[in-house]
């Protein structure tokens, strides 16, 4: 049987923590709002968009902090990553060559869009002509998260 899980067998954050705790609060304040905003009048898709651009937002924050800034140590990056503060799956595509802008995972799932092949937004914006009406992505509402725009 698996151990029950409770406040004793929580490790306490890592050092540094308290650093990252305002901001992390006010991420989950506002992940609060989108949940509980009315959707009334909007699609069936629109009523997630803002909840995958704060999760996106909150994930690039614990990235930029820990690879760009190296403003956090690797122990107090997994802690983050492992407690569910950042997607780590995201992360790690970000890591990777041409995906340094991906707005979702979902958007380069194959079998989540037509014809399996990758969402609209991937798409650079230079293929799809001048002429082109604004694009946005049907699973988060992305206007273009191509590596290279």
């Amino acid at each position: 049987m698996p151990p029950i899980r409770t406040n004793r067998n929580r490790k306490p954050p890592p050092d540094g923590f308290d650093d990252l705790e305002d901001m992390l609060l006010e991420f989950a304040n506002k992940m609060k709002d989108a949940e509980n905003a009315p959707h009334e009048g909007k699609r069936k898709n629109e009523a997630t968009w803002e909840i995958f651009k704060i999760s996106h937002q909150r994930s690039r924050y614990i990235y930029d902090l820990y690879y760009n800034k190296e403003a956090i140590s690797k122990e107090l990056y997994n802690w983050l990553l492992k407690n569910g503060y950042g997607d780590a799956n995201l992360i790690a595509k970000w890591k990777k060559q041409g995906y340094e802008k991906l707005c979702c995972l979902r958007c380069i799932q194959a079998k989540e869009n037509n014809f399996n092949a990758t969402c609209i937004c991937r798409v650079p914006k230079a293929r799809l002509g001048a002429e082109q009406q604004t694009v946005e992505c049907v699973s988060c509402g992305c206007r273009g998260c191509a590596s290279g725009d």
